[in-house]
């Protein structure tokens, strides 16, 4: 009996363990896991290294290191640009013409 018993439970074991990301799109991901605290997925990237990006994903909220890689790309490819750049980008006012100087009066 103990046999048995040992196979039953390494067999709901092993169906307990089962992927529950796999197979979904990296959006899914998000609305599944994420939105319950964010509206949305822009900045939440804020300009971070892909890898350190998916280490930090999988040490605290994906199930699979391929669901974490999926998700930072995912994050990466909706991240808004630095305002910096965004403001550089921007054209400046053109400036008005220079004066034409005062003629000089001879007494």
């Amino acid at each position: 009996m103990t046999f048995a018993a040992a196979a039953i439970v390494l067999t709901v074991t092993v169906a307990a363990a089962q992927n529950l990301d796999a197979g979904k799109s990296p959006a899914k991901l998000f609305a599944d896991g994420c939105a319950s605290c964010h509206r949305s997925p822009r900045g939440l990237a804020k300009g971070r290294f892909s890898l350190t990006l998916s280490w930090f994903l999988k040490d605290h909220y994906a199930t699979s290191s391929d669901s974490a890689k999926m998700l930072a790309a995912y994050l990466e490819s909706v991240d808004e640009p630095p305002p910096r750049a965004a403001a550089k980008s921007a054209k400046k006012p053109a400036r008005s013409a220079p004066r034409p100087s005062k003629p000089v009066q001879s007494q």
